[in-house]
């Protein structure tokens, strides 16, 4: 199975890390070693000293396609959930300066926490308002809709599949709204879809 990962994808969140709108999505991946192993807590690395969270929807794929024609992207995923796209943002800044990948800044093990359970796309009134938010120790730090997106979930499944063919059980990390925010030893990460919490992380 494939992680893909569209990034900037939510204006505000463009606009507090100061980067270019892009005109297309942008496309990133995270290998299947980065998914954090269920109920297990986020162990700081020792590689970096300013770990972000990003709080995005999670599609998963539920069949094989290429060249999808974004009116039947709908048909592709059966089921929504929430990650932690976690980023090492001064290796990531680092690499961006250099005009460098940053593969290592959002690959690393344990990087991508997923919810446990993923809401069937049935139960959801509109893919297009779709609301989730993250809280750090009680506090919310970052809220989201799925209408905020410059790229909709049909506009993602097009463009990707265009260059790499989905397979059933891919996942595709949307976006991260704004609010982005270093985490550090001891917090309680604590993910919302709509109102129901969906996903608990420790970090040690």
């Amino acid at each position: 199975m494939k992680i893909l990962c569209i990034g900037r994808n939510y204006a505000e969140h463009i606009a507090e890390l100061n980067n270019e709108t892009p005109d297309e999505p942008v496309i990133f991946t995270k290998p299947e070693t980065a998914l954090l192993q269920r109920g297990m807590p986020f162990f700081y690395p020792d590689f970096s000293t300013d770990i972000h969270h990003e709080i995005e929807l999670v599609l998963r794929v539920s069949k094989n396609g290429k060249n999808i024609d974004p009116k039947f992207a709908h048909t592709y995923f059966d089921a929504i959930g929430l990650g932690i796209d976690f980023t090492a943002r001064d290796l990531q800044s680092k690499a961006k300066s250099k005009g460098l990948p940053w593969d290592l800044a959002k690959g690393f093990d344990g990087s991508a926490p997923l919810s446990p359970t993923f809401k069937p796309v049935a139960e959801f009134a509109d893919l297009a308002n779709i609301n989730f938010h993250l809280e750090v120790n009680g506090e919310v730090k970052q809220r989201g809709n799925s209408g905020m997106m410059l790229h909709t979930f049909a506009a993602q499944i097009a463009y990707i599949s265009r260059f790499i063919t989905l397979k059933m059980g891919d996942l595709i990390f949307t976006g991260t709204p704004s609010g982005v925010g270093p985490v550090k030893i001891g917090d309680q990460l604590t993910g919302y879809l709509e109102d129901e919490k969906v996903l608990e992380l420790s970090v040690k």
